[in-house]
């Protein structure tokens, strides 16, 4: 299984890197863990338009998956061969009137749903292609999930967007790779159920047991390196910043 950051910065692009999205490849099949501001530009630098097999939306929340917006029209405008097949979208309770929403007016021949075949989230498991994907709720403003990819006795987890909670230690148990959000700074910012900060990242990785912890979703505003430092004291394991265009073989 293969992890690409398609862009990893938090809340709004930033000149180094779109916001959150990340390729896993396994076996041929190619799976997009969020597609949010700026990320589709960057997607066509690993892969073709139209080479996506599934996306999994974690929140609805723009930083998350506003890009989807141009991925309709890039799916749905094909020049060659009309739109392209629907592919599965899974994302929380009300993804399509969101999408269709950010959008704007769709036109009656432009339906979204003929491109993407959405499918609504919830706790449990399923299977995409080779993978196999378990979902599960955790603390944030809106509904918001996060993922473990699963290929081969290998295990990838992703927490999209949380406060600490129970949901995502469980979920990280024994995982090769944790990709946790850092959007906070230890000792500054103190708001529950929104965000973890990177000593919060480094205490889920060294409870889960996880074989390394990469920090990703951190704003501008917030000193990467600080997050890094925290993470590190807390954690053992091999910890690290994400960077767009970054590469890891799992």
């Amino acid at each position: 299984m293969k992890l690409t950051v398609v862009g990893c910065a938090g809340s709004f692009p930033s000149v180094e890197s779109a916001c959150s999205s990340y390729l896993v490849e396994a076996d041929g099949y190619r799976l997009l863990l969020d597609m949010g501001n700026g990320a589709l530009g960057e997607l066509q630098r690993h892969i073709g338009l139209y080479d996506l097999d599934a996306v999994l939306l974690s929140h609805l929340h723009p930083d998350h998956f506003i890009d989807m917006c141009g991925y309709f029209v890039a799916r749905y405008y094909r020049h060659e061969g009309g739109p392209a097949d629907a592919i599965p979208v899974y994302g929380p309770a009300g993804t399509e009137r969101r999408l269709v929403t950010a959008y704007g007016d769709v036109p009656d021949e432009a339906c979204m749903s003929e491109v993407f075949d959405f499918r609504t989230l919830s706790p449990g498991a399923f299977a995409l292609g080779p993978l196999t994907v378990r979902a599960e709720r955790v603390c944030h403003p809106v509904e918001a999930f996060a993922f473990r990819v699963e290929h081969r006795g290998t295990a990838l987890v992703y927490s999209g967007d949380t406060g600490p909670c129970p949901a995502l230690d469980t979920l990280a148990e024994g995982a090769d790779l944790l990709l946790c959000e850092a959007s906070f700074t230890h000792g500054k910012e103190d708001i529950p159920d929104l965000h973890l900060n990177g000593r919060q990242a480094g205490e889920c990785a060294a409870r889960a047991g996880v074989g390394r912890l990469l920090l990703t979703h951190i704003p501008p505003w917030t000193d990467p390196l600080t997050n890094l430092r925290d993470a590190r004291s807390v954690y053992d394991g091999p910890a690290e910043l994400a960077h767009a265009g970054a590469v890891y073989e799992l």
